[in-house]
């Protein structure tokens, strides 16, 4: 095993075999470049020196990304940005408008899915941008944010009610995961009463927690099959090259700090510094809950999801008391112990569905009786409690696509893409 300082250390070097910390933390492979924010990183954290079997050598055995990257700066740039998609949906269907509709709750889902859609495009675009370019904009991307939030905020008993299943199916884990962890952040930033300064700073880590993503090889994780204990070591080390992209954009450390430690756990067993409880930065706490809500429900080519409500439960047990309590307690609060979205069998004997939350007892949400109306057309909406109308149940899995069908609402279209693995295979004792 050779050994390296880290001093001598130069960008778009390459080494002849895999690079590892303490001699058995992978931190490169062969496929990938030292990059300026690695060894920035490496600084920052006084590992002195690196091992390899290999030496130093200036070219890629495997995959000469340079090549990719200079043909890649011949494309026209073109800044991401919401575009005119936004403002015609608000203009053409403005939210207010919907308001006066026959069948409002209809129009106004309609219109905050359209608008979902856009985020998702934009921060599909940031990714890609970063990948192609290399350019982040930290002022774009606030701005957008604090966008997002006031979206949030005046629409979130209807954003809340979309499915992984029913967004973004041709877009690639990175992007969809990215935006429903983001909404699940902001979401709970608002329980916790950030102000709007720090939503915004909480809703920029969040979407840009798995940028370090970008500088590992995709066919480490662009498959179905469970990591080698190599390319989970790989995998660990996104969080690090994350926190040096943003640090070499001159992002705040707040944020720098949210992304870096989004897989630290309270009880210390997360990585990649194993930090505990009150050394774990704020927005990293919130991250790690969203991202963990969102990846035991969205699907995965090697798993199933679960439901929202099912998930809500793991969330709620805290196994090993990993995860931030008060945090946990806010994602319950505006979600409710039957999460918006969720299909419930009532006690009278009706079917509904979960569409707000009741602020004062987050054990009985205000539901929507399925196939039923008001008089006037509008969707029969009912406050469920203690003593009154009851949920007994959530629906399996099996029944509620069975309602989905019923209802003409099932979007579980296949996807032949590749999708990336979900955040807790990432975990060292997952």
């Amino acid at each position: 095993m050779n050994s390296f300082n880290t001093a001598d250390l130069k960008p778009e070097m390459y080494f002849t075999h895999d690079v590892t910390l303490d001699k058995s933390f992978l931190l490169l492979p062969t496929t990938v470049p030292l990059s300026k924010e690695i060894i920035e990183a490496l600084k920052d954290w006084d590992f002195n020196q690196v091992f390899s079997e290999g030496n130093i050598t200036t070219t890629s055995q495997v995959f000469d990304y340079t090549a990719v990257e200079e043909e890649e700066e011949q494309k026209p740039k073109e800044k991401p940005n919401l575009g005119e998609a936004v403002r015609k949906i608000m203009e053409n269907a403005s939210l207010e408008n919907a308001e006066a509709d026959t069948n409002a709750d209809t129009s106004r889902l309609d219109i905050v899915q359209k608008v979902y859609s856009e985020y998702l495009n934009y921060i599909n675009a940031v990714y890609t941008r970063y990948a192609t370019h290399k350019e982040l904009n930290l002022e774009e991307i606030s701005a957008t944010v604090k966008e997002l939030c006031i979206f949030i905020k005046e629409n979130c008993r209807y954003v809340l009610r979309f499915q992984p299943t029913q967004v973004a199916k041709s877009k690639s884990f990175l992007v969809s995961h990215s935006m429903r962890s983001t909404i699940l952040a902001i979401t709970i930033g608002m329980q916790l009463r950030l102000p709007l300064s720090k939503l915004i700073e909480l809703g920029v880590a969040s979407i840009l927690h798995e940028i370090g993503m970008i500088r590992i090889p995709p066919q480490t994780y662009m498959n179905d099959r469970p990591l080698t204990a190599a390319e989970k070591r790989l995998m660990f080390t996104h969080p690090i090259l994350g926190y040096g992209i943003l640090k070499n954009y001159d992002f705040p450390l707040s944020i720098c700090l949210g992304v870096l430690e989004h897989h630290e756990r309270e009880n210390g067993s997360g990585y990649p510094r194993h930090l505990t409880s009150n050394k774990i930065s704020l927005y990293a706490k919130i991250i790690a809950v969203a991202c963990n809500f969102e990846a035991i429900t969205a699907p995965r080519e090697y798993k199933e999801e679960q439901s929202s409500y099912e998930a809500m439960i793991e969330m709620l047990k805290n196994n090993r008391q990993v995860y931030d309590e008060t945090v946990i307690k806010a994602l319950l609060c505006k979600l409710s112990l039957f999460p918006i979205g969720s299909y419930v069998y009532l006690s009278d004997g009706k079917l509904g569905q979960v569409v707000d939350v009741n602020p004062e007892n987050p054990r009985n949400p205000l539901v929507q009786i399925l196939t039923e109306t008001e008089e006037n057309g509008d969707p029969k909406i009912r406050q469920t409690s203690d003593t009154g109308l009851r949920i007994l149940r959530a629906l399996s899995k099996e029944e509620t696509l069975d309602i989905k069908k019923a209802l003409g609402t099932d979007n579980t279209k296949e996807d032949s893409e590749a999708e990336l693995i979900s955040e807790e295979e990432f975990l060292m004792d997952a």
